[in-house]
């Protein structure tokens, strides 16, 4: 017996080794499974806007640039905001899903739904205004006009965008993507010959492009409905619409999670707009507001790679969360900060060897690709840190811990971001460098604090909380 113990032993360690080794590799598996179509369907959206300023650039000088501030003034006064309250539903579906408490995913999707839709009432009634609110913060007015007529045809779209961000997280909790980046692809397809239609042959000009990005929008809004109705994947979780959906008990709920969901997606997205808009206000301020525009829209394209990794993370998590497996979940996370750490530095090897030829994408100006050139190694840092904010953000989302990543974007963009790029920018002369390097150091502060949190999440805490909040949501 006490020759045989030791083999026992070797075999019982060579059994859990490659148990852990098995655990592993199908976690990645997952990960790139859930990822890798998200991220398609990031860019993929993020296209039908970059299409749409392409066919308008085509038009001139004044009507690109209406377009191009509409783009900016819309995405900060509502795509950002229903974004960023849809985002509660990887929490709530997520962790229902991981419970087998299906019924509560079309349950919650649809209280999302109708409060998205109440909200986005007044987000109109603002575009509806934009050309005296640009005006009044002293754009030029013909800019202002173009741009006010640009986004009140957009209005309609903002509905639908509020209503395919549910329907797509509603899908992506149930780990259903393919249908979501099959409904992207055809809208973007088709979404070119439409822009053409309504641009060049309806007479319409740039508002032609505005009402094409409205019409997209529920186009792609229509194939997810179509499938999630008559496909027998959601079967289980869309039992059509409830009267639960709209007990008010049950509203705050999703509030408690919606605001600091919001809040955490906003005010990283409007840091970046005050940057463009200090830009202005530096000597050159044409060359350094180019560049900076150049290198934000750069990283804007990048960033939806580990923006697909944040989602999928904020999946696993919930999902892990919801059926009670703490060890599943912590394995999660620290597999996607390691994919994370490689696709920054692969990403940021490619930029940093293209620096002196990207420009060219943008501009024939030399003086313009050689800014372009050294401001991207510092891009590339921006990107590493990003990756992993990302990630780790997705994280505090698949938990619920929503309102502690606002409280951290919070002090890591206006406490430290704004006032180092202020400084750095405008008082010791660095110009548009400054601003880049005032952003590095609010990705410093921001990962520095979630690595923090994760790094000290208990996780048998967090289980423990997700079966309160997917219990306690359920109205019998």
């Amino acid at each position: 017996m006490s020759l045989q113990s030791p083999l026992i032993v070797e075999e019982t360690k060579q059994h859990s080794k490659e148990e852990d080794k098995r655990e592993l590799i199908e976690e990645v598996k997952k990960q790139l499974w859930l990822s890798g179509p998200l991220v398609s369907v990031s860019l993929l959206n993020f296209g039908i806007d970059l299409i749409s300023v392409m066919f308008v650039g085509h038009l001139g000088e004044l009507t690109l640039s209406g377009a191009s501030m509409a783009t900016s003034f819309a995405t900060v006064t509502g795509f950002s905001l229903l974004a960023g309250m849809a985002s509660a539903l990887d929490t709530l579906c997520g962790q229902s899903y991981g419970a087998k408490q299906y019924r509560m995913l079309g349950v919650h999707t649809q209280r999302a739904m109708f409060i998205l839709m109440m909200v986005a009432i007044p987000l109109a009634i603002i575009w509806a205004n934009t050309r005296s609110i640009l005006i009044f913060l002293g754009q030029d007015p013909e800019i202002s006009t173009e741009a006010g007529n640009y986004v009140k045809l957009m209005v309609p779209g903002l509905f639908g965008y509020g209503l395919l961000q549910c329907l797509n997280r509603f899908l992506q909790t149930q780990n259903i993507v393919f249908p979501m980046m099959f409904g992207a692809v055809v809208t973007t397809l088709l979404h070119i010959p439409l822009c053409w239609i309504m641009v060049y042959k309806s007479g319409l000009g740039g508002r032609g492009a505005a009402i094409a990005n409205s019409i997209s929008e529920w186009l792609n809004v229509i194939i997810l409905s179509l499938y999630i109705k008559f496909s027998p994947s959601c079967q289980n979780t869309w039992h059509g619409f409830s009267k639960e959906a709209l007990a008010l008990n049950n509203i705050p709920v999703f509030l408690k999670l919606a605001i600091p969901s919001t809040l955490m997606v906003c005010l990283e997205m409007w840091s970046f707009e005050l940057m463009v808009l200090l830009s202005g206000l530096l000597p050159n301020s044409k060359l350094e507001t180019s560049v900076l525009s150049i290198c934000l829209n750069t990283e804007a394209a990048i960033w939806m790679i580990p923006f697909g990794l944040g989602e999928a993370i904020s999946i696993r998590v919930s999902n892990e969360l919801g059926a009670g497996n703490p060890q599943a979940a912590r394995l999660a996370v620290c597999v996607v900060v390691v994919i994370a750490i490689i696709e920054s530095i692969l990403v940021g090897a490619v930029m940093f060897l293209t620096r002196n030829i990207l420009g060219y994408a943008y501009s024939n100006e030399e003086e313009v690709v050689k800014y372009v050139a050294t401001m991207l190694p510092i891009l590339a840092a921006t990107h590493f840190l990003d990756g992993l904010q990302c990630v780790l953000s997705g994280m505090a989302r698949g938990c619920g811990r929503q309102e502690i990543g606002a409280y951290v974007n919070l002090g890591a963009y206006y406490l430290v971001g704004l006032p180092v790029a202020i400084v750095l920018a405008f008082v010791l002369h660095v110009g548009g460098k400054g601003l880049l390097l005032g952003i590095i150091c609010a990705f410093i502060v921001q990962v520095f604090a979630l690595l923090i949190i994760t790094i000290r999440t208990d996780w048998k805490k967090e289980i423990e909380k997700a079966s309160d909040r997917v219990y306690d949501s359920i109205t019998i």
